[in-house]
């Protein structure tokens, strides 16, 4: 059953590119952020009510839902609104990097060759994409949108450092997450002056941008690591990879071949620097 959960959380992750750059056509990222958050809150508010227990530990939730999901999400959503989809989840990608090179400094580790040589070839992979394989001149289109690509890996990487001191079960974590983020995003987007009804599309598409990027795919992914972890962690490198089809066929974007080949190269580079 385990696998099982690991082959539809990986299926699910794999739309969710799409689904970003499809639902930013008809809203801004505060916008998408605000509905597929509020959707997010729903469905942990559902699972989380028979055992609502305020306590002291759900504080830790204050500054959680402000790095997830605001902070992370509002750069992640503006890299998609500047970027083509297929750079833009590219990019995030280098996350599992960014993790590494945290970790030297917070968690005092030090990296040895093979994480020396596969951080270069994992960052030298992102500049392939993000100069569309022109290396040598360096030549971004979109700065800021690589800019806020990366940032968002580095984002979600010390957010994940962040969550292995948290040790209460995982939906009780979410809820109180996105209640905590929920509100944040809230007070941006009346702030910002981004509040508005969307059209029927796009609200449907930030649906399932709460459900199954923000939700129930965190749940079958945390019962498939418990089950299987190897064949898991093995099956997550498929995401990008399976994603780039669905921006083909769905997001109609013809894939570059340089965003195939750094692409491959980022995998092959979070790879080697795992083999210790």
């Amino acid at each position: 059953m385990s696998r099982k959960h690991a082959i539809g959380a990986v299926l699910l992750w794999s739309t969710v590119a799409s689904a970003f750059k499809l639902s930013l056509r008809y809203m801004s990222p505060l916008q998408l952020l605000f509905y597929a958050s509020l959707t997010s809150l729903v469905l942990f508010g559902i699972l989380y009510v028979g055992e609502f227990t305020p306590r002291r530990e759900n504080l830790r939730s204050a500054y959680l839902g402000l790095i997830n999901p605001l902070l992370y999400y509002t750069v992640l959503f503006s890299a998609y609104d500047r970027l083509p989809a297929q750079e833009a989840q590219a990019l995030n990608y280098t996350w599992p990097l960014m993790l590494v090179l945290l970790s030297i400094p917070l968690l005092g580790k030090r990296p040895g060759a093979r994480t020396v040589l596969g951080l270069f070839l994992g960052f030298l992979g992102a500049i392939v994409v993000a100069t569309k394989g022109d290396v040598a001149d360096l030549n971004f289109t979109d700065p800021i949108g690589v800019a806020l690509g990366l940032g968002s890996a580095v984002i979600w990487a010390s957010y994940w450092l962040l969550n292995l001191r948290d040790g209460r079960p995982l939906v009780e974590k979410m809820f109180w997450n996105f209640l905590f983020g929920f509100a944040y995003v809230s007070i941006a987007v009346v702030a910002t002056g981004n509040f508005a009804v969307p059209p029927v599309e796009g609200l449907a598409g930030a649906i399932y941008v709460g459900l199954f990027e923000m939700g129930v795919t965190f749940l079958l992914w945390y019962r498939a690591v418990e089950g299987d972890m190897a064949f898991a962690s093995n099956l997550a490198y498929l995401v990008p990879f399976l994603s780039l089809f669905f921006i083909s066929a769905v997001v109609g974007e013809g894939i570059a071949t340089a965003t195939v080949l750094g692409l491959a190269m980022i995998v092959g580079g979070i790879i080697l620097g795992r083999e210790q």
